[in-house]
Order: structure tokens, then sequence, then C-alpha cells
């Protein structure tokens, strides 16, 4: 009062009330001055405590300066009333305004004057003594703004002949501030115009040499061409410093992360955006986007600042706040007024309507190189008013969304920036913890950075923990974010990071996007196709594949690799499913979230059942209380099961993750019937490992649930698996057991393949009569449950069983049968298989040349399925027809294509028998090795428990020894040994 000062009690009244003034008027929003006293990290009574430290401050006001109203009540918080209060902000900028008008229209002296005035203002640092929130940003803006102002008085003294002032007034700041030119270059002039020629040159040397050690670039073209003048001795006046800008020249860009690693790939994209312009070019403008903490700001700063030597006339950063937790995006408007401000225009010469106020920026562009940085852009309209004309600016945009306006109206480059790659994490890490740490542990260094995501911001908030907590290890670290439930927890630290991150982004989608987003995550699979969105949503397709697009805008899900032709899938990171899946245990019920899973269950169930009815015909029964899912419209299930063994191949991990998930979950009957439905892949493309994994999981919900039905089925299934394995002992325990179970069930179906796979134990066992006897009985079984795949199949065993028992004629017939039976279900596989039967049947009955014909058959039947497996059968059948014909040299090619499929698949049996007929084709031309290799032949079918090809392969070893080595043997004896029951 009477111009002495008042004194405030506390720190958190400075901060607030410095907030307040910073505002001039504007509203402050209660959020804004939580942050700037507790610097993120406010108690749960902040907003009380806000509104108690402006009652004390009203009160001190009113007591001591007799003042009652200066804090009004305003949303989103409180403003300043300043009515005919005095406010050095604004007398600043009057003082600025008036000496930029008097400097354009002349008036030299009067314009000093004036920013003498101005910088009079200045008692020290701006704000010294109080930080926080947006106090820091607005004192570095003072300090930015005492620069420039610093620079232009300067000019005009150098204009006023007023050498020796400028050089006591700028040598203090250029030493505190080595990096401004402007500043640079006025005190070189003010130096040469003294007299002080040598003085002059030293001030740019050491300039020159600051730049380079710090920033590795070169002084601008204006700072060189100054001190080339000064070198030759020009005779130069005040005007030959670089003018004062009507305004100034901006340098807004925030230093760049030490961090920094990577994105050369990027980097090379946006360096193209440096093509000299003429002005009559297109705008070069660069999109870069990407989910919340995936680097966007990071980059744009980094390179912003390597090029920014190439915009001599500045650079201007702006934060729209399109996605800020609290407040609006900033408006075209506001985002004007802090531009044409940066560029040196008064408050009084800018427009207040927006058209005026955009072409007045556009103007004062027009002819500059600019370099424009508009960070967190929520949308094109943000944009528009503050693209330039034509000139040699440009224009560099970040945002969580691809704004393809800016692409199509304005040929934008787009940069999608994902998740850094390995050698760039491990990079970053080491930057920021040191590359001792990092070498010292690197398993650990990879772990981690799966566990991130390889997102930059979950590695720089895990580097930081491992620095303020350096007695952590890596490994500790690595193995409190192994924990799913808290990994979000760790990587979120005072509620921001990575889960505020991905907050803003989710809160801006609709609200059917954002209950498909939520209902995803809780599927435990590694991708899924559109279809999935669907089912969880009991949506139609159409609607669920517009809200998937929604959230790949929103990059909240990524799309995965596809082969051409084949369906698109999508995928979540890690990160962003465990917050999706922390959204759903917070927002969906229990009894939500199940139904939804049943869906999901359910539909990829109905689609498994279509895609095995189109390899095997009818299958076993849905039982009635199964959920089916959704229904998906008939062309696009047509689409989907083009080929059912690709299908399945593309859902695999989904149907191994829906398998263990059903299981998990209480829906064991999904769980069994899909695995039952699965086998085709499994045994089609080897997936011997997923088969057990999947029947085991199964077997066991089913037990629990006392599913007879499903425990028997999953026992069949493994028994099956055992006999892939040639384990027949364990084949036939699991098998039995099985029938136990089915016969307290009513699946006749289930039984007949149990009772068959009996029928294949006995068989390889070399127990004929058993055998036989198991398959008659599969057969009535098949027949009373009218499955005529079953039948088919269990025909052309029977057949083959009676090949073995030496009844060829029977086994033929019986094999053609199996053929018809086939053909009528419209089974593909069974009649791959039986054809394959026939033709062992027909070498049996010493028919080469037909059984060649139908090898061919099984090979083009089995490789339109991609039953590699089954082909290589074919080929092996098809070498032994060969070598019978006595043409060995073209049985060896074909065996020896047999043999890498047998060898990659691991089939001990099959390659047994190929090594077999190429001993065969050996022996037709006299070959040495002969008797050695079916040494090894006998050994191998011995280790796998088949009597029956012992000796064969005992009695046709015992001959090639008789016959001696290196003597050609006839087909016909090779024949007659190997036919022998």
């Amino acid at each position: 009062m009477d111009g002495e000062p008042l004194r405030l009690r506390s720190a958190r009244q400075r901060a607030v009330l410095t907030m307040l003034l910073l505002a001039s008027g504007q509203a402050v929003s209660i959020d804004a001055l939580i942050e700037a006293v507790w610097r993120g990290d406010p108690p749960s009574t902040a907003r009380n405590q806000i509104a108690i430290c402006v009652t004390a401050l009203r009160k001190i006001f009113r007591d001591e300066a007799g003042v009652d109203d200066l804090i009004d009540t305003v949303h989103p918080g409180y403003a300043l009333n300043l009515k005919d209060h005095r406010l050095d902000l604004r007398e600043l900028n009057d003082a600025v305004a008036r000496a930029r008008a008097a400097a354009g229209s002349g008036r030299l002296g009067d314009a000093a004057d004036h920013f003498e005035h101005a910088l009079a203002l200045w008692c020290g640092p701006a704000l010294e003594g109080i930080d926080g929130g947006g106090i820091d940003v607005a004192a570095d803006r003072l300090t930015e703004l005492w620069l420039d102002l610093n620079e232009e008085y300067a000019a005009l003294q150098l204009q006023l002949g007023r050498h020796r002032s400028v050089v006591a007034g700028l040598a203090p700041i250029v030493a505190e501030h080595p990096l401004r030119e402007q500043a640079r270059a006025h005190l070189m002039l003010a130096h040469h115009l003294s007299g002080r020629r040598a003085e002059a040159l030293e001030v740019y040397r050491e300039g020159r040499r600051i730049l380079v050690q710090e920033l590795g670039i070169e002084p601008g073209p204006r700072l060189q061409e100054l001190h080339r003048q000064v070198l030759a001795g020009a005779k130069l006046d005040g005007s030959a410093s670089p003018p004062p800008v009507a305004g100034s020249v901006p340098r807004q860009l925030p230093l760049p992360q030490a961090s920094f690693a990577g994105r050369t790939r990027e980097i090379a994209v946006l360096n193209d955006l440096l093509t000299p312009a003429d002005g009559r070019g297109p705008l070069p403008i660069a999109v870069i986007r990407g989910v919340g903490g995936v680097g966007k700001s990071s980059l744009a700063v980094h390179w912003a600042n390597q090029v920014a030597s190439h915009f001599p006339d500045g650079h201007l950063f702006m934060d729209l706040q399109g996605f800020h937790e609290h407040d609006q995006p900033v408006p075209p408007m506001s985002a004007l007024d802090r531009a044409l401000r940066a560029l040196g225009v008064p408050s009084a010469r800018i427009p207040t309507d927006l058209q005026e106020r955009a072409a007045l920026y556009r103007s004062i562009l027009d002819g500059k190189r600019l370099l424009i940085v508009l960070d967190n852009v929520h949308s094109a309209t943000q944009t528009n008013f503050l693209l330039p004309g034509r000139g040699g600016c440009c224009v560099l945009i970040t945002s969580r969304d691809p704004l393809d306006e800016l692409t199509s109206e304005y040929g934008a480059a787009q940069i999608t920036l994902r998740a850094m790659t390995v050698d760039e994490a491990r990079d970053m890490l080491a930057a920021v913890i040191g590359a001792e740490r990092v070498e010292a542990e690197p398993e650990a260094v990879v772990r981690l950075i799966e566990l991130c995501d390889r997102l930059p911001l979950a590695l720089r908030i895990a580097a930081t923990r491992l620095l303020s907590g350096s007695y952590w290890s890596l490994q500790q670290l690595t193995a409190r974010l192994e924990d799913r439930r808290r990994r979000l927890d760790v990587l979120s630290p005072d509620e921001g990071g990575v889960r505020a991150g991905f907050w803003l982004s989710y809160r801006e989608l609709s609200p059917r996007a954002a209950l498909l987003y939520r209902r995803l995550s809780l599927l435990a699979v590694p991708d899924f196709a559109a279809w999935v969105g669907a089912a969880v949503l009991d949506v139609d397709l159409h609607e669920a594949e517009d809200l998937i697009e929604q959230l790949v805008s929103a990059q909240l899900l990524e799309v995965s690799q596809a082969r051409p032709g084949e369906p698109v899938r999508f995928r979540f990171q890690d990160l962003l499913r465990l917050f999706a899946w922390e959204r759903a245990q917070v927002e969906e019920s229990e009894t939500e979230r199940r139904e939804s899973l049943e869906r999901v269950f359910g539909t990829m169930l109905t689609l498994a059942d279509l895609a095995h009815q189109q390899l095997y015909g009818k299958s076993e029964l849905i039982p009635d209380h199964v959920s089916r899912g959704v229904d998906l419209p008939p062309r696009a299930v047509s689409e989907l099961l083009g080929d059912a063994i690709e299908w399945f191949e593309s859902e695999r991990e989904s149907v191994v993750g829906m398998v263990r998930q059903a299981a998990q979950n209480g829906c064991a009957a999904h769980a069994w019937l899909l695995t039952a439905r699965a086998v085709p892949l499994f045994e089609v493309r080897t997936y011997l490992e997923d088969w057990r994994r999947t029947a085991e999981s199964a077997l066991v919900a089913a037990r629990v649930a006392g599913d007879a039905r499903g425990a028997g089925t999953m026992l069949r299934s493994l028994g099956t698996l055992a006999i892939y394995h040639r384990r027949y002992a364990k084949a036939q325990t699991l098998l039995s057991s099985a029938m136990e179970f089915l016969e307290r069930s009513d699946d006749l179906q289930g039984r007949a393949i149990a009772r068959r796979n009996l029928a294949l134990c006995a068989r390889f066992s070399g127990e004929l009569d058993d055998a036989a006897r198991h398959c008659q009985e599969a057969l009535d079984l098949f027949a009373d449950a009218e499955d005529l795949s079953g039948l088919s199949h269990a025909l052309g065993l029977l057949a083959q069983i009676e090949l073995e028992r030496g009844n060829t004629g029977l086994g033929i017939e019986l094999t053609n049968k199996a053929i018809s039976t086939s053909h009528e279900a419209g089974s593909l596989r069974s009649k791959a298989q039986n054809f394959y039967r026939l033709a062992e049947a027909l070498l049996r009955a010493r028919q080469p040349s037909r059984a060649e014909q139908v090898c061919q058959d099984v090979i083009a039947l089995t490789r339109g399925q991609g039953d590699r497996l089954g082909e290589a059968h074919g080929l092996r059948a098809l070498g032994e027809a060969q070598w019978r014909q006595n043409r060995p040299v073209e049985a060896e090619v074909n065996l020896m294509r047999a043999l890498k499929t047998a060898e990659d698949l691991g089939d001990r049996f099959l390659r047994a028998r190929v090594e077999t007929d190429l001993a065969c084709a050996e022996a037709l031309c006299g070959g040495q090795g002969v008797a050695a290799r079916l040494d090894w032949v006998y050994q191998e079918f011995r280790s796998l428990n088949t009597p029956a090809w012992e000796r064969r392969i005992a009695r046709l070893r015992d001959a090639m020894w008789a016959h001696g080595q290196g003597v050609p043997v006839d087909c016909e004896v090779l024949a007659d040994h190997l036919d022998a029951p």
C-alpha cells in the first residue's frame, strides 16, 4: 500500500498469485494452479487447499491494500480483475509496441527511449525464486523476450551511432547466451565500428567454436557474411548488422532429449522436407502420428534441432494440447495470437477477426524460411489457419490421429511411428543408465525392452526408476514388470506415465469403440480377425469392422501383416491390452465379460465345425447347451473358409489360446469341442505340441465339469496323438480309458473313432487279427451313427489290415468301397487317405503302373490341402511304384523329396519307409551301400515297435547279403521279399 510491497506468507500463495498475474486477466484453471503448486504430486485435498489459498490472498489484499475484488471466481478457476490496476506485463507490451511503431516510422530516437523503458522493467531474472508447472514455461518465455528486446535495442543503437554502448550492453549477454547469433552479430559490428577489428573477429571465432562443438553446425549465412566483410576491412555502418525484424526472430525449439536413439528411417523421410523452396512449390508438411508414449514429440524436437540452421528466420513451437488431460485443445484464434506475438507483432496490431489474424500471419511469413512445429494436434481444424502460404517455411505436426485431410489437400508426408526396434531401445537405455549396466545384464535388457513394448515413454520411465533406485538391478526391475497386474503401475508413476498417455487416447473413442476395445482385451490370443469384434459385441460384421477401423486410427490396435489374399488380422501391443483389460475390469460386470468370451468361443467353434466338415464330412454333433456364437453373413463365412486348412492355419494360435482360456473359465465344452475340430490342422501341419497342450487342458476342464463325453473325447484324442508318436502301449491305455467315458454317453461316433484307433494300435503292433476285430466293431458303430466319413476311413483301414494279412483281393475291394464312401461323404482328407491305401494295395497286387497313376491323385489331393505329410506319403508310394517298374533314377528323385519332408516333420516311421525304398532303388543299380542302409532301417523299425516291418526288412537284408555287394538285383526279387506277410 502507498508503494510498499505486500508480503505473502507462503510459497503456495506466491505460486498461485504468479499464475494469475501471468494470465493477465484471463481465467486460470484450478488444475493448472494445482500443477504449479504441487508439480504433479498433489494431495487428495488439493482443490480445497487452492480454494483456501485464494481466500487467504483475497484477505491480504483487502486488509493490507483495501482491495476486495481483485480475484474473481470464473470457470474453470480464477482470474485477476485488473480494472485500473497497473501490471508490469501490460506495461511491457505497451512499451514494446510503441518502440516498434516508432522504429517502423523512422523515429529511431523515440524507439530507443521506449525500448529503454521496457528493459528497465526487468530487475533481474524473470520470476526468480518461483517455479513449478506453467511458471517455468512463462519464465523461459520472458527470458526469451528479454533477449529479443536487447537485440532489437542494440540494432537501434548501432543505427544511432552508439557503438560503445552496444559493446557494454551486449558483451555479458553474448557470454551468457553464446548461441544467440543475432546478438553476436550486433556485438561484432559494434566492435568493428568502434575501431576494434581484432575483437570483432574474436567474437566470431568464439561463436563458431561453440556452435561447432555443441551443435555440430556452422554459423548462419548472415553471421558468415558479416565476418567476411570485417575480414576484408569493408566500410560498414550501423545498418550492416542483421536488421531488426518487424518483430523478432523466434527461437522456440525445446531442447532435444539426450536419450533419443534410432528412428533413422523416419529422419530420412523428414530430411526430404529440406529441399530448398523457391516459393512456387507445395508447402513442405509432415505429420508424425502414433499412440501416446511412442515418441512423436521427441522425434519432432530432435529433428527440428538438427536442422534448425536451415531456417534462419526462426522456429515456432506450439503445443496445441490436442490430447491434454485437463485443458481443451488450443483453438486457432489463441494459437495465431501466440504465433504473431512470437513473430514480434504487438498486441495492438493483432486483429480480432480469425480470417484477418490468419492473413497477417501468412503475410509476415511470406518469403521467410521458418520452421513451424505444431505438437499434439487434435484435428486438422487446429492447423488450417497455422499453415503459411508460399515461401520457404516447413511445417512439422505431431498427432495421435492420421490427419488425412492434410495429406489429401496439401500432400503432407505421413510418418506412422511404431515401437522402437530392440537395438534402438537398447541404445536408449544405455544413454540413460549407462552402457556398462546394459552390457552387464544383456538378457534382462532384452526382456525389459519386451515388457515395455519397445515404447520410448515406458523405457524412459523404467530407466528413470533404475537411476532413482540405483540399488535395483535390471533383473529386479524386470521381475516386477513380469507381473501383468502391476506392470502399468510400475510404468505410471504419480498417476502419469504410460497409463495417463493411454487414457488420453481412450477417452476420445466413441462409446461403442471403447466398449469393443475393452472386450477385445479379454481374449488371450496374439491376434484376431474382424469377425471376433462382431462376436464380442454381438453386432453384425460391418459394424464391427467400422469400430475396429476407429481403434486402428486411434493407434490402439495394429494391423498384423497378412499374406496376399488373406483376411486382415489385428493385434494389441501388450501394454495397450493391459490398459484395456484394466478398463474392462472397472467398466464391465463379470457377467458381461463372461458372455462376451462365450460368444467368441462359440463363433470360433462354429467356423471350426464348418471347416472340419469340408475336410471330413459330417462332424460329431455339438450339444444343444453349447453356445454357437453370432451368425456371420454366409458370404463372409464362404470367404473365410475358402480353404479349410489355410483358415485353420491362420487361426492356429487363436484356437490354442481360446481352448486354454475356455478351459480356465469354466467353458469346458467349448474347449474340448474346439480341440476336436482342430485335429485336422494338428495332423496335416504336424503341430503335435499344440495338439497335446490343447487336449490336456480341455481334458482337465471336462473332468472338473463332470463331462463324460468331453473327457472321453480328449482321452481319445491324446490316444491318437500317442499313435502319431508310435507309442502304442500308451495309446492303447488312453483309448481304453476313453471308451470307459464314452460308453457312459450317447456318443456313438466318438466310440467308433476310439475303436478304430484301437485297431490302428493293434495293426502297428503286428496283432492283425485283433486289429481286424476292432475295425469291424468300429464299422458297425459308424454305420449306426450314420457317419459316412468315419465309415470310409474305417473301411480303408480294414483294407490295409487285409493287405498285410495277405488278402490282396479283399484289400483292393475294401479300398475301392472306402473311396466310394469317402466321395459320398464329401471328405477330401478321407478320399486322399483311401487313394493312398489303394496305391499300396495295387503295389502288393503287382500292378505298379496302376499304382503310379493313383499316387499322382494322392499327391494332387494332399498338395491342394497343404498336407505336407500326406504329400510325402504319396511321393514315397510313387517312388516305390517306379522302382518296381525298374526305373530307379526317377524313383530316387521322388523318394529324396519325401525323405526331406519326413526329416523336416520328424516322422521316423515315414523316413524308415522311404529309406527302405531308396535301398531297393540302389539295389537295382548294384549299389554298395544297400545292406548298410537296410541295417539302419531294421534298427529304426525295431525301436518303433513295428514287428511286421522288422520281419520284412530282416528278410530283405539277409537276401541282399546273400546276393553279394555291387551286383544288380531284379525288381521282382525285391518285391517278393517285401510283399510277403
